[in-house]
């Protein structure tokens, strides 16, 4: 039976209404896919919780987590991943890249243009509805 794994991802906005996308790096699983940054839900944490410490050690900022977008199950190769996404917005800091090849904000509209984790894309087509 394949293991089932609980991540956050963080749809950070800024104020020209676009939301940072981060580029798996060629040292992670599922490199050249773009996700939104976040990570495992640690023992004892709340989703929130490690929202905010996963933030803080990948891109280096303290954000505000807002309400919670969706919560997907998908199921890759050897594990299945259970992906909550919130909203959320940078209270201090500003994201550097430091485990992702690259950082970029794009505007919601063009997310459709990126190649999305597979977990991440019920998440772009929530975003993409809501417009």
């Amino acid at each position: 039976m394949k293991k089932t794994v609980k991540v956050v991802g963080a749809v950070i906005h800024n104020d020209q209404n676009q939301i940072l996308c981060a580029l798996r790096s060629p040292e992670m699983s599922l490199p050249d896919y773009w996700e939104f940054p976040g990570g495992k839900i640690e023992d004892g944490e709340s989703p929130e919780e490690s929202l905010v410490r996963e933030i803080e050690e990948e891109l280096g900022c303290r954000i505000h987590v807002k309400e919670k977008i969706v919560d997907v199950l998908h199921e890759y190769d050897k594990v299945i991943v259970n992906l909550l996404t919130y909203h959320a917005s940078i209270v201090s800091g500003n994201p550097e890249a430091k485990e992702h090849a690259e950082l970029r904000w794009t505007a919601v509209e063009a997310l459709n243009e990126l190649e999305w984790a597979p977990a991440d894309i019920p998440t772009v087509l929530h975003l993409n509805n809501r417009n």
